[in-house]
Protein backbone atom coordinates (compact mmCIF):
# COMPACT_ATOMS: atom_id res chain seq x y z
CA UNK A 1 0.00 0.00 0.00
CA UNK A 2 1.46 3.35 -1.06
CA UNK A 3 0.33 6.57 0.52
CA UNK A 4 3.02 9.02 -0.54
CA UNK A 5 2.17 12.03 -2.67
CA UNK A 6 1.68 11.45 -6.36
CA UNK A 7 4.97 11.82 -8.25
CA UNK A 8 5.43 14.97 -10.23
CA UNK A 9 7.94 13.55 -12.71
CA UNK A 10 8.28 10.37 -14.70
CA UNK A 11 5.99 7.62 -13.52
CA UNK A 12 5.18 4.08 -14.59
CA UNK A 13 1.77 3.48 -16.10
CA UNK A 14 -0.60 1.50 -13.91
CA UNK A 15 -0.84 -0.98 -16.79
CA UNK A 16 2.90 -1.63 -16.65
CA UNK A 17 3.52 -1.50 -12.91
CA UNK A 18 3.59 -4.72 -10.89
CA UNK A 19 2.06 -4.41 -7.45
CA UNK A 20 3.59 -6.77 -4.88
CA UNK A 21 1.07 -9.05 -3.22
CA UNK A 22 0.17 -7.92 0.28
CA UNK A 23 0.70 -10.40 3.13
CA UNK A 24 -2.43 -12.32 4.12
CA UNK A 25 -2.64 -10.49 7.46
CA UNK A 26 -2.56 -7.10 5.79
CA UNK A 27 -5.11 -8.18 3.17
CA UNK A 28 -7.48 -9.06 6.01
CA UNK A 29 -7.10 -5.50 7.32
CA UNK A 30 -8.23 -3.93 4.04
CA UNK A 31 -11.59 -2.14 4.14
CA UNK A 32 -14.47 -4.51 3.45
CA UNK A 33 -16.84 -3.86 0.56
CA UNK A 34 -14.21 -2.20 -1.61
CA UNK A 35 -12.33 -3.45 -4.62
CA UNK A 36 -10.53 -1.82 -7.52
CA UNK A 37 -13.48 -2.20 -9.92
CA UNK A 38 -15.91 -0.54 -7.52
CA UNK A 39 -13.48 2.31 -6.86
CA UNK A 40 -12.91 2.80 -10.59
CA UNK A 41 -16.63 2.86 -11.35
CA UNK A 42 -17.17 5.44 -8.60
CA UNK A 43 -14.32 7.54 -10.02
CA UNK A 44 -15.97 7.54 -13.45
CA UNK A 45 -19.27 8.68 -11.95
CA UNK A 46 -17.57 11.45 -9.96
CA UNK A 47 -15.59 12.66 -12.96
CA UNK A 48 -18.79 12.76 -15.03
CA UNK A 49 -20.63 14.68 -12.32
CA UNK A 50 -17.98 17.17 -11.20
CA UNK A 51 -15.24 17.19 -13.83
CA UNK A 52 -11.53 16.57 -13.78
CA UNK A 53 -10.64 19.83 -12.04
CA UNK A 54 -12.58 18.99 -8.88
CA UNK A 55 -11.62 15.34 -8.68
CA UNK A 56 -9.69 14.25 -5.61
CA UNK A 57 -9.18 11.09 -3.62
CA UNK A 58 -10.86 12.75 -0.65
CA UNK A 59 -14.01 13.56 -2.63
CA UNK A 60 -14.08 10.05 -4.06
CA UNK A 61 -13.72 8.53 -0.60
CA UNK A 62 -16.64 10.63 0.62
CA UNK A 63 -18.78 9.32 -2.25
CA UNK A 64 -17.91 5.76 -1.26
CA UNK A 65 -18.37 6.42 2.45
CA UNK A 66 -14.81 5.46 3.36
CA UNK A 67 -11.65 7.27 4.39
CA UNK A 68 -9.29 8.54 1.71
CA UNK A 69 -6.50 6.36 3.10
CA UNK A 70 -8.56 3.23 2.51
CA UNK A 71 -8.45 3.80 -1.26
CA UNK A 72 -4.69 3.27 -1.25
CA UNK A 73 -5.16 -0.40 -0.46
CA UNK A 74 -6.29 -0.76 -4.07
CA UNK A 75 -4.48 1.97 -6.04
CA UNK A 76 -1.07 3.44 -5.41
CA UNK A 77 -1.74 6.99 -6.60
CA UNK A 78 -4.45 9.26 -7.91
CA UNK A 79 -2.75 9.07 -11.32
CA UNK A 80 -3.18 5.31 -11.35
CA UNK A 81 -6.87 5.66 -10.60
CA UNK A 82 -7.32 8.22 -13.36
CA UNK A 83 -5.70 5.80 -15.81
CA UNK A 84 -8.09 3.07 -14.67
CA UNK A 85 -11.08 5.41 -15.04
CA UNK A 86 -9.94 6.45 -18.51
CA UNK A 87 -9.81 2.89 -19.77
CA UNK A 88 -13.10 2.03 -18.09
CA UNK A 89 -14.82 4.87 -19.95
CA UNK A 90 -13.27 3.79 -23.26
CA UNK A 91 -14.77 0.35 -22.69
CA UNK A 92 -18.26 1.81 -23.01
CA UNK A 93 -17.93 2.17 -26.78
CA UNK A 94 -19.16 -0.74 -28.85
CA UNK A 95 -16.54 -1.88 -31.32
CA UNK A 96 -17.02 -3.71 -34.61
CA UNK A 97 -16.20 -7.40 -34.32
CA UNK A 98 -14.05 -9.13 -36.89
CA UNK A 99 -12.52 -7.84 -40.13
CA UNK A 100 -14.97 -5.97 -42.39
CA UNK A 101 -15.44 -6.68 -46.11
CA UNK A 102 -13.27 -4.34 -48.13
CA UNK A 103 -16.21 -2.31 -49.37
CA UNK A 104 -17.60 -1.87 -45.85
CA UNK A 105 -14.63 -0.18 -44.16
CA UNK A 106 -15.64 3.46 -44.89
CA UNK A 107 -19.00 3.05 -43.18
CA UNK A 108 -17.48 1.21 -40.25
CA UNK A 109 -14.74 3.80 -39.84
CA UNK A 110 -17.39 6.51 -39.86
CA UNK A 111 -19.34 4.63 -37.17
CA UNK A 112 -16.20 4.15 -35.08
CA UNK A 113 -15.33 7.85 -35.27
CA UNK A 114 -18.88 8.97 -34.46
CA UNK A 115 -19.02 6.59 -31.52
CA UNK A 116 -15.78 7.99 -30.15
CA UNK A 117 -17.10 11.52 -30.59
CA UNK A 118 -20.20 10.62 -28.57
CA UNK A 119 -18.03 9.09 -25.86
CA UNK A 120 -16.00 12.30 -25.56
CA UNK A 121 -19.20 14.32 -25.27
CA UNK A 122 -20.53 12.03 -22.53
CA UNK A 123 -17.21 12.00 -20.65
CA UNK A 124 -15.47 15.35 -21.29
CA UNK A 125 -12.55 14.40 -19.03
CA UNK A 126 -11.55 11.51 -21.31
CA UNK A 127 -9.97 13.76 -23.96
CA UNK A 128 -7.44 15.51 -21.70
CA UNK A 129 -6.57 12.28 -19.89
CA UNK A 130 -5.94 10.57 -23.24
CA UNK A 131 -3.23 13.16 -23.84
CA UNK A 132 -1.84 13.10 -20.30
CA UNK A 133 -1.47 9.32 -19.96
CA UNK A 134 -0.10 6.54 -22.20
CA UNK A 135 -3.63 5.19 -22.76
CA UNK A 136 -2.52 1.58 -23.10
CA UNK A 137 -5.19 -0.17 -21.06
CA UNK A 138 -7.11 -3.19 -22.40
CA UNK A 139 -10.02 -1.17 -23.78
CA UNK A 140 -7.69 1.32 -25.45
CA UNK A 141 -5.83 -1.58 -27.06
CA UNK A 142 -9.12 -3.11 -28.19
CA UNK A 143 -10.10 0.18 -29.80
CA UNK A 144 -6.79 0.38 -31.65
CA UNK A 145 -7.13 -3.25 -32.76
CA UNK A 146 -10.56 -2.43 -34.23
CA UNK A 147 -9.05 0.51 -36.08
CA UNK A 148 -6.23 -1.68 -37.36
CA UNK A 149 -8.76 -4.18 -38.75
CA UNK A 150 -10.52 -1.38 -40.60
CA UNK A 151 -7.23 -0.20 -42.08
CA UNK A 152 -6.45 -3.79 -43.11
CA UNK A 153 -9.58 -3.70 -45.26
CA UNK A 154 -8.38 -0.59 -47.13
CA UNK A 155 -5.56 -2.57 -48.74
CA UNK A 156 -3.02 0.08 -47.77
CA UNK A 157 0.56 -1.01 -47.12
CA UNK A 158 3.36 0.90 -45.43
CA UNK A 159 4.14 3.76 -45.47
CA UNK A 160 0.60 4.68 -46.51
CA UNK A 161 -0.86 2.39 -43.88
CA UNK A 162 1.17 4.04 -41.12
CA UNK A 163 0.16 7.47 -42.36
CA UNK A 164 -3.52 6.53 -42.42
CA UNK A 165 -3.35 5.19 -38.87
CA UNK A 166 -1.68 8.39 -37.68
CA UNK A 167 -4.18 10.58 -39.53
CA UNK A 168 -7.19 8.77 -38.05
CA UNK A 169 -5.71 8.72 -34.55
CA UNK A 170 -4.89 12.43 -34.68
CA UNK A 171 -8.35 13.21 -36.04
CA UNK A 172 -10.11 11.28 -33.27
CA UNK A 173 -8.01 12.84 -30.53
CA UNK A 174 -8.20 16.31 -32.02
CA UNK A 175 -11.98 16.24 -32.31
CA UNK A 176 -12.21 16.29 -28.52
CA UNK A 177 -9.64 18.96 -27.70
CA UNK A 178 -9.32 22.66 -28.31
CA UNK A 179 -5.89 24.10 -27.58
CA UNK A 180 -3.19 22.83 -25.29
CA UNK A 181 -5.31 23.23 -22.19
CA UNK A 182 -7.43 20.24 -23.12
CA UNK A 183 -10.69 22.18 -23.20
CA UNK A 184 -13.41 20.03 -24.67
CA UNK A 185 -15.36 21.57 -27.51
CA UNK A 186 -18.32 20.28 -29.47
CA UNK A 187 -17.90 21.07 -33.15
CA UNK A 188 -21.13 21.28 -35.16
CA UNK A 189 -22.25 17.92 -36.50
CA UNK A 190 -22.05 19.11 -40.10
CA UNK A 191 -18.44 20.31 -39.66
CA UNK A 192 -17.42 17.07 -38.00
CA UNK A 193 -19.10 15.00 -40.71
CA UNK A 194 -17.46 16.99 -43.49
CA UNK A 195 -14.01 16.62 -41.90
CA UNK A 196 -14.60 12.89 -41.53
CA UNK A 197 -15.67 12.62 -45.18
CA UNK A 198 -12.46 14.36 -46.26
CA UNK A 199 -10.38 11.99 -44.13
CA UNK A 200 -12.06 8.88 -45.53
CA UNK A 201 -11.84 10.16 -49.11
CA UNK A 202 -8.12 10.77 -48.61
CA UNK A 203 -7.57 7.21 -47.38
CA UNK A 204 -9.53 5.85 -50.35
CA UNK A 205 -7.46 7.93 -52.75
CA UNK A 206 -4.22 6.77 -51.13
CA UNK A 207 -5.37 3.17 -51.36
CA UNK A 208 -5.83 3.57 -55.12
CA UNK A 209 -9.60 3.49 -55.18
CA UNK A 210 -11.83 6.15 -56.64
CA UNK A 211 -12.40 8.74 -53.96
CA UNK A 212 -16.14 9.39 -53.79
CA UNK A 213 -17.57 12.85 -53.64
CA UNK A 214 -18.54 14.19 -50.27
CA UNK A 215 -21.88 13.02 -49.00
CA UNK A 216 -24.70 15.49 -49.51
CA UNK A 217 -25.83 17.25 -46.39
Amino acid sequence: MATEADPGGTRTSVWLAVRPAAPARRRSEAPSGLDRDRITAAAVRLLDAEGLGRFSMRRLAAELGVTAMSLYWYVDTKHDLLELALDSALGQQRLPAGPPPREAWPGRLRALACGYRRLLAEHPWVAPLSVAYPNIGPHARAFDAALQRLLDATGLVDPGRTGAHLAVSQFLNGCGLSGCGGTVRRAPDADFGLALDVLIAGIEAKAGGRAPGLRPR
